[in-house]
């Protein structure tokens, strides 16, 4: 195919994946225990009148919803295709690795023992345990002959999630009073979420999302081979910390808000790089709109399922990707 041709195609392959995000951030707005028309939520977001039942459902409560699935989406995709490329594994992704276990752990920690119960708390301690995490499977998996290998990496990161997964069960046996108030966030949630609580996190995630798009060229060269990323003059270390702090960002930001919630990151850029390929160049901004549409679509179904009560997102996106990492661990392992 034509070079210009190939990117011409791209190009008009984004603009498409943006209006299904739009058409998914709109149903977000629109359905739900109460169905509201397009043209009603179009009038509550540009003509406000708080006399209007419909519009105060949809500028209180869906709206704010409708944000945060879109960050954490567009967020934990990003993550998941970064470390993707960095440990070169089909089954890489915060929540594979224990990033998100390692995260939470560290929250319920210190709700449990300190009693802090402040956003902005548990944000620095979600980027600890997340970073912690990390380091803890990069490690372990590079342990051994043969340094990182696919296989050790994720025998590692499934010791270390289940690791932090069962000091976070044990915790909240010591605190029963604790269980009811902070399960349905460790199961995954964007409900009941309000911008107070998305400001202090929003820089961190916007600069690791900004900093991605910026490295997408360097990590094509990484992706070509170490010998061959030198002797272009890349700086592998540097490029390895840097993709690494934009994870923990990311991963340890998007837990803070949300909680658990997992497979976003492992199918996302594997549906990404099935449609155009593996230049992440494109694949960064294409799993951006991915994973932001997943989210806000299972986000959507989960409002349905066992109405009036609502699923986790979190069950949701597990629901469906649970077949699929076994698909790709089947295939690629």
């Amino acid at each position: 195919m034509n070079p210009l041709f190939r990117k011409k195609y791209k190009w008009i392959g984004l603009i498409i994946s943006f209006l299904i995000f739009l058409f998914a951030f709109m149903l977000s707005l629109s359905l739900g225990q109460t169905s509201i028309s397009v043209s009603m939520t179009l009038d509550a977001i540009f003509h406000y009148d708080e006399t209007v039942t419909e519009h105060i459902i949809v500028m209180t409560s869906r709206l704010t919803r409708a944000i945060v699935a879109t960050i954490i989406g567009c967020s934990l995709a990003i993550a998941g295709a970064m470390m993707q490329a960095l440990t070169r594994n089909p089954l890489a992704a915060p929540d594979i690795f224990g990033i998100n276990a390692g995260a939470i752990f560290f929250i319920v920690f210190a709700a449990t023992f300190f009693s802090v119960n402040s956003l902005v708390h548990y944000m620095w301690i979600a980027f600890i345990g997340a970073g912690i995490a990390a380091i803890s499977v990069y490690v372990l998996g590079s342990l051994g002959s043969g340094g990182l290998a696919p296989i050790k990496v994720v025998l590692a990161g499934a010791a270390i999630s289940a690791l932090f997964v069962s000091f976070t069960q044990g915790l909240l046996v010591i605190d029963e009073q604790r269980i009811q108030s902070i399960l349905f966030w460790l199961a995954g949630s964007v409900a009941g979420r309000n911008l107070d609580m998305v400001l202090p996190v929003l820089p961190f995630i916007l600069a690791g999302i900004v900093l991605a798009m910026l490295l997408g060229s360097s990590i094509n060269v990484l992706l070509s081979g170490e010998d061959v990323a030198k002797g272009l003059g890349q700086k592998i270390i540097v490029l390895k910390i840097m993709i690494g702090i934009i994870v923990v960002f990311l991963a340890g930001g998007s837990v803070a808000i949300g909680g658990s919630i997992g497979f976003v990151g492992l199918i996302v850029p594997h549906m990404v790089r099935g449609l155009i390929g593996p230049d992440y160049r494109w694949v960064l901004p294409y799993s951006a709109l991915f994973g932001a549409s997943l989210l806000l679509f299972a986000d959507v179904a989960a409002r349905f399922i066992i109405m009036p009560q609502e699923v986790p997102i979190g069950v949701m996106t597990a629901f469906i990707g649970t077949p699929f990492f076994i698909y790709i661990a089947r295939r690629r392992l």
